[in-house]
């Protein structure tokens, strides 16, 4: 049995785009490559001085850790301090990188798999350091995430693409563009293709003609060439045809980016 450790920057996660995940959904992506998450940490700001003076505020925040936890996570909370700068600005910090790379390395005795969620570069030390004691460590991140953090990490996972984490119209999915043929009119496209699926699928056929206009504008070759260079997110159906081949219907651009993309062939 594989043992993972998850440990979540849920501050830079949201503010990154992650806002509203489904944290339950992390759990199960793990679950679905054949692991078994040992460890599920998320590393949280708590403003304690706002909790205090307002009410409205404190039962808000109160309840989304509750939730969180009945997600399966463990709440590490990191005190929001305040502090004046030289023109008197009160300014805020409540950095848990520190708390996360001190546990990450500690529990990761007994573990054979990490996946940390953040897109912060200042990680870099921390996914070095338990790669070199054997451990795999994959990256979930949404957008801004580091380039250099992406190219070191054993794989990168993006929040927008695994299934479940983030809320899509039922019967749709999200994908990226790998592959075109511009003068033939198509391409190929990568993503998840059920809930449980433990890999990306990059045989997921895209005629432009089931594209969606964009803005009262048809899509174009040119469109669908900058859709697959800028690794831009697509939403689409997904219909299988007599022969088992999957093609995409009713494609639109997704406002979201993915950044580095990884995938592996499938037959089925």
């Amino acid at each position: 049995m594989i043992k993972c450790g998850i440990y979540l920057d849920v501050e830079n996660l949201i503010r990154c785009g992650g806002r509203g995940m489904n944290y339950a959904s992390i759990i199960k992506f793990v679950e679905a490559q054949g692991a078994k998450a040992f460890l599920a940490n998320a590393y949280m700001a708590q403003d304690v001085e706002r909790e205090a003076q307002d009410y409205s505020y404190r039962i808000k925040r109160k309840e989304n850790r509750a939730w969180i936890r009945r997600q399966g996570f463990r709440l590490v909370l990191k005190r929001v301090q305040r502090f004046s700068d030289e023109d008197g600005e009160i300014i805020t910090k409540a950095n848990a990188d520190l708390d996360l790379a001190v546990d990450a390395l500690q529990q990761s005795t007994n573990l054979d798999y990490i996946l940390l969620g953040t897109g912060d570069g200042d990680f870099l030390p921390l996914v070095r350091t338990l790669q070199s004691h054997g451990k795999r460590v994959d990256l979930l991140g949404f957008q801004n995430v580091s380039r250099v953090l992406q190219d070191e990490v054993d794989r990168f996972h993006s929040g927008f693409l695994v299934p479940g984490i983030l809320p899509l119209e039922n019967g749709r999915f999200r994908g990226v563009l790998h592959s075109i043929y511009e003068d033939k009119g198509y391409g190929f496209l990568a993503c998840y293709c059920s809930p449980t699926a433990s890999f990306m699928r990059d045989d997921v056929f895209l005629h432009i003609n089931h594209c969606r206009v964009e803005n009262g504008e048809a899509v174009t070759m040119a469109t669908m060439v900058e859709w697959k260079n800028q690794q831009t997110i697509l939403e689409f159906a997904i219909e299988e045809d007599q022969k088992n081949r999957l093609n995409a219907r009713n494609v639109s651009k997704a406002n979201v980016h993915a950044g580095k993309v990884e995938t592996k062939k499938a037959s089925s």
